[in-house]
């Protein structure tokens, strides 16, 4: 007998967008303040294109030749603005109105494209296509006004619900670029002190490549009130004698009378002066630029004992600089505490501090950094996907750890080799 033929039917998911959206914002990230994280990340992102593209064609600088980024706040709204490549029409539609499509991984698959030597060149951040989403974290409405060299300014606008509306700026304002308006939510006012902003800023990206500044808000002497200073100062001159005998309780009125009047004006600062001293070579390098990263990097007030600094190469390549700090860490016993002592960072993005499997726990006391550029992250890009690259990175820091620990003992200083082991042999001995 000959079976029928099954009719099979194929469709289409269902996407229920608001569902993903509430999913993307709620489910992917720990904390809501690495959203300032993921838009610098993008921000960064966008300036690079335009270096790159600049190395090809200088004249796409023409309308601003300045490459950096400036944060604000004004009307309960977090503002972000780059000079970056910026977009068009239709990438809004695509990279924005398209859950996790990357615009910057189909930029790198097209410059491996044509120049595959170049590739290594470029220092773009952004791996997954949704860091722009967590902005809904903090926002309840977010507005992009872009202006690409090739189109006109756009202005995409949505509330994380399921459309969006993209319409031309009738009054543009952006030379070129990218400003993000985030309208942040009533109990998220936190992200509208710019003290609180900037600590994030220097706390995850205060080592990309390209300047943030921030509008801060600082006292000035009012011009103004000059004149009438003056006249208070000439009566007070003249009356002097009376004014001993006036009783003490009147002295304070007098003082506010006569105080300065001052005016609040805003003053554009960078806040990322300080570069990644591990990107840089070792012989361009003094001891005291080490050591003041080292005092930098951990709040001590000490210099490090001993440092090492190199560049692994092999199935992983990452940038790594290890101190062995002159005091033993008062929480070096404490089993239940995470040691926050190697900064983990993925092409000079902070990722995490306190991942156990960087480093094994007889050497928790050794401070320093990680940076790698193709450590494979997972989607909010917090925790690390695959653990045998930790594995690998983990062997390698133990190795050059041992290495640092025999040029000491090595060293004609046999006083700092004396110090080191008195301080750490309980460690050495665990290991």
């Amino acid at each position: 007998q000959i079976e029928p033929v099954q009719k099979i039917e194929t469709k289409q998911y269902d996407a229920d967008i608001s569902q993903l959206m509430n999913l993307i914002v709620n489910a992917f990230y720990s904390k809501s303040e690495i959203f300032l994280r993921e838009l610098l990340s993008n921000s960064s992102d966008a300036l690079e294109k335009l270096r790159y593209e600049s190395l090809i064609d200088n004249s796409v600088l023409d309308a601003e030749r300045e490459l950096k980024i400036k944060i604000w706040v004004e009307d309960k709204k977090l503002i972000v603005e780059d000079t970056g490549i910026g977009m068009t029409r239709d990438d809004l539609v695509n990279n924005l109105g398209t859950i996790a499509k990357s615009g910057t991984k189909k930029f790198l698959e097209n410059v491996k494209k044509g120049d595959v030597d170049k590739k290594g060149d470029i220092e773009q951040i952004g791996q997954f296509g949704v860091g722009f989403y967590s902005s809904f974290l903090v926002a309840d409405k977010v507005e992009v006004y872009t202006k690409h060299n090739s189109d006109n300014e756009y202005i995409w606008e949505s509330s994380a619900t399921e459309s969006y509306t993209i319409r031309e700026n009738p009054n543009p304002s952006l030379k070129r670029g990218t400003k993000i308006v985030l309208h942040i939510k009533e109990y998220d006012d936190e992200y509208l002190d710019l003290d609180n902003v900037k600590d994030i800023i220097t706390r995850y990206t205060q080592y990309i490549s390209f300047p943030i500044e921030m509008l801060e808000m600082k006292e000035v002497i009012d011009d103004n009130s000059d004149n009438e200073l003056a006249v208070e100062e000439e009566s007070a001159a003249e009356d002097a004698t009376e004014d001993a005998k006036i009783e003490d309780v009147s002295d304070d009125e007098d003082e506010e009378d006569t105080k300065v009047k001052t005016k609040k004006v805003g003053e554009w600062n960078i806040i990322n002066s300080q570069k990644p001293i591990w990107c840089r070579k070792t012989d361009d390098i003094t001891k005291e630029e080490y050591n003041e990263f080292y005092k930098n990097l951990t709040d001590d007030s000490s210099d490090a004992l001993a440092y090492k600094h190199f560049h692994a190469e092999g199935q992983l390549e990452f940038d790594c600089l290890l101190y062995i700090p002159e005091r033993t860490p008062l929480d070096m016993f404490d089993q239940g505490k995470k040691k926050k002592n190697i900064k983990l960072y993925v092409k000079r993005i902070f990722i995490m501090d306190d991942c156990d499997d960087l480093i094994p726990e007889w050497l928790k006391f050794m401070k320093g950094v990680v940076d790698s550029h193709d450590i494979p992250l997972n989607v909010s890009r917090e925790l690390l996907q695959q653990n045998h690259i930790l594995r690998q990175v983990s062997k390698v820091i133990v190795k050059r750890s041992i290495e640092l620990f025999n040029e000491l003992a090595e060293d004609e200083d046999e006083e700092k080799y004396e110090n080191f082991y008195d301080t750490y042999n309980k460690m050495l001995k665990l290991g």
